[in-house]
């Protein structure tokens, strides 16, 4: 992350696409792009990241009527520097640890605390191009996620307010970086999904996964490289519901439906860390 991209951003610059400053994404299909927004992370280590910008889910799910957070997710979501905070270089730290007992789940006492971060009232947009440079924790059990969520969920629930999975990575699968679509009539199990298998552990390097959301048009990135597209057509005769402002949600789950049994081996803390967000326009937008 460097301070010098999100200076020039917040200032309404539009510096020339093809710098290494990070006002070019790494991947993208059709014409030049231009840095609109990023949050780069620089700050004292463990200091909270941009209250301007990030809030925070807190518990279990249960006050929110989504028991283990609608997946029997095993974490209770805190606000604690231990769990979410800078770490002085330019990074995110989210940070799943083995919880000491004082605090209740619905299944008993919690086993694990975590941070799931949230933009919602602060920060949302519809289309470009978004990317995160990002690196997973390593761990059978662990669910680190990178998602958007519609901003009217309030008023039409999930799956009709539409959900994007940018990036989720199960510690079972370490292979593999996961991108989903989610809406009426394929959510869940039946969302529409694509994968790429990169042969070797993602925990074990940073990646940089990307959206590209365009009227119509859904095409999900790993390491600029396009892995998985869905289109209106394609859910058609369902609604497509991605014309509409979403907000970034960035979490580390552990334990639920996808992220399966947590393994004796698997260690904690687990850290998931996030060098920078960044969300592109198009030049003639």
């Amino acid at each position: 992350a460097t301070t010098a991209a999100l200076a020039a951003t917040m200032a309404g610059s539009s510096m020339a696409v093809g710098s290494e400053d990070g006002t070019q994404p790494v991947g993208r299909e059709g014409g030049g792009w231009v840095l609109s927004w990023s949050d780069e992370f620089d700050g004292p280590a463990g200091s909270p990241p941009d209250p301007n910008v990030w809030g925070y889910d807190l518990g279990d799910g249960s006050a929110n009527g989504l028991t283990g957070w609608g997946n029997n997710e095993l974490e209770w979501y805190t606000a604690d520097p231990a769990n979410v905070a800078l770490d002085g270089e330019g990074h995110l730290v989210i940070a799943a640890r083995a919880a000491d007992g004082d605090l209740e789940c619905y299944y008993g006492p919690c086993e694990y605390t975590s941070a799931r971060l949230l933009t919602r009232d602060r920060f949302e947009f519809q289309h470009g191009y978004l990317e995160a440079r990002i690196r997973v924790p390593a761990g059978f059990g662990l669910w680190p996620a990178f998602w958007l969520l519609g901003t009217n969920i309030d008023e039409v629930s999930w799956p009709a307010s539409g959900e994007i999975d940018v990036m989720e990575y199960v510690g079972r699968r370490p292979n593999e970086v996961l991108g989903t679509l989610h809406g009426p009539g394929y959510s869940g199990s039946s969302g529409i999904g694509g994968r790429v298998d990169l042969g070797e552990p993602v925990a074990d390097a940073f990646h940089t996964v990307a959206l590209q959301w365009e009227p119509g048009r859904l095409a999900w990135f790993l390491d600029g490289q396009r892995y998985h597209e869905v289109t209106q057509d394609q859910v058609a005769p369902n609604e497509w519901v991605f014309e509409q402002p979403f907000s970034m949600l960035l979490n580390v789950a552990v334990g639920g439906n996808l992220g399966g049994p947590v393994f004796p081996d698997t260690v904690f803390p687990a850290h998931m860390l996030v060098d920078y967000v960044r969300l592109y326009q198009p030049e003639s937008a």
